[in-house]
């Protein structure tokens, strides 16, 4: 029941999170234009790199440390402590490396200056320590007051295409402000740090061989991005940072599970229960299978319409790459349970990190090779086949752990039920002119119907939930 009312928690956080870009995105994407947007896009990726260096593995690593340890205060001040100097340490160093970027590169300077400040929030965000302790409910109200104020904001000083530096600043600093708003919490949390005492750099290893993974996924995740800003053009690169935005609300969901799972199981580890882990595994395997499926066949079956009247007729290209992005959804998915969920808790780095560049190489070869012919529907197919060799490699190397052929023989309900909802919205979609009455009614029958079948199949996702509701009213 913890683990559910901490999903419930961060379900409630990950709506939020959908819903504020859906009032955001459609008059974000009218002002700025399909070229101001894939300018953003553009500088957010490049500056992400170097956010990712100045964290290096701590923000994973720490959770999960911090999870082994979390009923030990003394224990888990000190890891606190070591691994957060040692963040600050790369922050610093990767700090003076973006200055040398920004006087070396002479484009953008103003934009890569403000997106900068990213580096500064990552270097101050402690949210992996209160994951670690399953303290959920601190993140998810700072969040939430802050997201809201960042709304306000984008309405009131963005109002032109000239406004670009204003929407990258609240951006920025609404995410500045919010590392910033945890640190009052930890004064009850943790001591005061013993400096004799602390041995930073032994967590410099561990969090090297969790970087590589990150460094990866990341790679392969914003490497389409730049190639199709650099090989094709920045405009098309805008249709496709708005379909990612739709697939990145769609995954929410999917996320708030698996930030609830990573410490969870962590904790598990600890203690030894192995058996545990792998029917847990098997279980969350199944619902996020059946929530993913649904969602990706829902997204499919609206998107060519959706996309125009959402973003406006300049975005109608959208519609294709969110319909081909689609199946994304389910990829990650996987990924996220069986990398994780239950490689990364289990320290076994070597698969982790092996899928991770596996996916990073496969991305690479295809785009170069995809792009110059296709452009940016190309760079879509890839990023999907991308997250699916990422899957083929975690499961080809735990496939003797557990039994993959019922695991996934056990989907077939939710493929029928995503099929024969695909087949009625997408007819829906086709026929009837979109609004936002019929945009509503379109969401309602997909859900409904998906619904309704889950429970006509018995779908294990059905199951659980009915178990959870029975659990609740005793």
């Amino acid at each position: 029941m913890k683990i559910f009312k901490n999903f419930i928690m961060n379900s409630f956080y990950q709506i939020l999170l959908i819903i504020l870009p859906l009032i955001t995105a459609p008059y974000i994407s009218r002002v700025l234009g399909s070229k101001g947007i894939g300018t953003y896009s553009f500088t957010v990726n490049v500056v992400q790199y170097f956010v990712i260096f100045s964290i290096l593995g701590t923000i994973t690593y720490g959770n999960r440390e911090i999870a082994y340890y979390q009923n030990d205060k003394h224990k888990r001040s000190q890891i606190f402590w070591e691994i957060n100097f040692l963040s600050w340490i790369t922050s610093t160093v990767t700090i003076f490396l973006f200055i040398i970027f920004i006087m070396i590169n002479n484009l953008n300077t103003s934009l890569y200056l403000w997106q900068g400040v990213a580096i500064l929030t990552s270097m101050l965000d402690i949210s992996w320590y209160f994951s670690g302790r399953e303290r959920f409910s601190v993140i998810v109200l700072r969040n939430f007051i802050i997201k809201i104020v960042t709304v306000f904001c984008i309405f009131i000083f963005v109002k032109s295409e000239k406004d670009l530096i204003e929407y990258i600043a609240i951006m920025v600093i609404s995410g500045l402000l919010g590392s910033l708003s945890l640190w009052p919490y930890l004064k009850s949390e943790i001591f005061i740090p013993e400096l004799k005492k602390l041995n930073i750099f032994r967590h410099f290893k561990p969090t090297l061989i969790l970087f590589l993974p990150t460094v990866a996924v990341t790679f392969y995740t914003l490497i389409n991005k730049l190639l199709i800003g650099k090989i094709d053009s920045t405009v098309h690169l805008g249709f496709y940072a708005q379909a990612d935005t739709i697939l990145k609300m769609a995954l929410s969901l999917l996320t708030a599970l698996m930030t609830v799972m990573l410490p969870r199981i962590s904790n598990m580890y600890a203690n030894g229960d192995i058996k545990g882990i792998k029917k847990i595994t098997r279980t969350t395997f199944n619902l996020s299978s059946g929530i993913s499926i649904g969602i990706s066949t829902g997204i499919s079956a609206i998107a060519l319409n959706f996309a125009p009247f959402f973003f406006g007729s300049q975005f109608k290209m959208v519609g294709p790459i969110l319909m081909i992005e689609s199946p994304l959804v389910i990829a990650i998915s996987w990924n996220y349970i069986f990398g994780g969920q239950y490689l990364l808790p289990m320290n076994r780095m070597k698969i982790y990190t092996g899928s991770a560049l596996f996916g990073a190489v496969t991305s690479i070869v295809l785009n170069l090779l995809i792009i110059p012919i296709f452009g940016v529907i190309g760079a879509t197919v890839v990023t999907v086949i991308s997250e699916l060799a990422v899957c083929f490699y975690q499961l080809f190397n735990i496939r003797k752990e557990f039994e993959l052929k019922p695991m996934f023989f056990s989907l077939w309900k939710y493929l029928i039920s995503g099929v024969v909802m695909f087949g009625i919205v997408f007819w829906m979609n086709q026929a009837f002119q979109m609004t936002i009455v019929q945009l509503v009614l379109q969401i309602f029958v997909g859900i409904s119907i998906y619904f309704i079948l889950n429970i006509v199949l018995k779908t294990q996702l059905w199951l659980t939930f009915s178990e959870i509701i029975n659990k609740i009213k005793k």
